[in-house]
């Protein structure tokens, strides 16, 4: 019980690493999205172009890779030596961006599905665009994309594994180290937990999240 009691507290301490990732990239990455949106729904045709290809140079290569770009690109372009303070920003920054590629195109899906009617009576009522937008899509839009934005939430906590592409001690790869050291495989058991724990926890709170919208029927 001892020996069981020291693996989650060190399993702990890698959490707080993941939970680092967590929250950074969902607080970036979240308005960062939404401001992708706008040149991505763009009518100028070559700004439009150039998201769409930004946006699906990031769905389409392994996040993996673009970690490894953001971490050992400045040297090898610029022949920076960032040393290891740069490994969390190199990992908050490809997390963010990687995410912000996904929830533009949700955005964009929630946006697009309002019907033109809602902008229609907006104009009647006197709304400029920045007012149709704030009081009366954007309410709308969120409802409507809150199911596919918990799942990207949920993906992105189990994504938090992935940092240990550039050697960072996040939850799983503490929980690695400790099997490997006492020859057992209960330490990933209980990382598994711990991701189940706080998945559910982040899929409760947007369920409730997603009831208080409800009047948006």
């Amino acid at each position: 019980m001892a020996n069981l009691n020291n693996i989650i507290i060190q399993i702990i301490g890698g959490a707080g690493a993941s939970l680092i990732i967590f929250f950074s990239t969902l607080i970036i990455s979240l308005p960062l999205g939404l401001l992708i949106t706008f040149p991505r729904m763009s009518k100028f045709k070559p700004l439009s172009a150039f998201f769409v290809f930004i946006i699906s140079l990031l769905r389409g290569t392994p996040l993996m890779l673009q970690l490894i770009v953001w971490y050992y690109g400045p040297y090898y372009l610029f022949g920076w030596t960032l040393g290891l303070s740069w490994r969390v920003p190199a990992i908050i920054i490809g997390f963010s961006i990687n995410y912000a590629a996904y929830f533009a195109e949700i955005f964009r899906s929630g946006i697009q599905s309002i019907p033109i009617g809602q902008y229609e009576a907006a104009s009647v009522l006197g709304y400029n665009k920045s007012q149709t937008f704030c009081k009366i899509i954007f309410p709308q839009m969120v409802k409507r994309v809150i199911p596919p934005v918990t799942n990207e939430i949920i993906t992105l906590v189990k994504d938090t594994s992935l940092a240990f592409v550039i050697t960072y001690s996040e939850m799983f790869t503490v929980a690695k180290q400790i099997a490997a050291a006492k020859t057992t495989i209960i330490p990933l058991f209980v990382a598994g937990l711990f991701y189940y724990v706080f998945n559910y926890i982040v899929a409760f709170v947007m369920d409730k999240v997603e009831k208080s919208f409800n009047y948006y029927r």
